[in-house]
């Protein structure tokens, strides 16, 4: 079993940066897959950044040249740097983990951050 949090979500005017980050604890597998969705009242979650533990990186096109996700393997942590942040990511942020074990996959969700970019 896996549990992540969540953290540094918050309110931020447009132009704004913040930083998340998600912790995870429990049984994470050498093989793995981190990534940051969020979701919008009303619509799919969508997926914004993706860290493999090889630190292959993957963007969604709306955030590419803003957005930075990173992970620090040793503090079983993942982030996602936001700048120049737009009304139109205002969403509640989720963690998301896949780990492999054996050859069948797990996959476990945080509890989701909320990230207002209001004036």
């Amino acid at each position: 079993q896996v549990q992540l949090v969540e953290s540094g979500g918050g309110l931020v005017q447009p132009g704004g940066s913040l930083r998340l980050s998600c912790v995870a604890s429990g049984s994470i597998f050498s093989r793995n897959l981190m990534a940051w969705y969020r979701q919008i009242p009303g619509k799919q979650r969508e997926l914004v950044a993706s860290i493999s533990n090889g630190f292959s990186t993957d963007y969604a096109n709306s955030v590419i040249g803003r957005f930075t996700i990173s992970r620090d393997n040793a503090k079983n942590t993942m982030y996602l740097q936001m700048n120049i942040l737009k009304p139109e990511d205002t969403a509640v942020y989720y963690c998301y983990v896949k780990t492999w074990r054996e050859g069948v996959p797990y996959a476990y969700w945080g509890q989701g951050t909320q990230v207002t970019v209001s004036s």
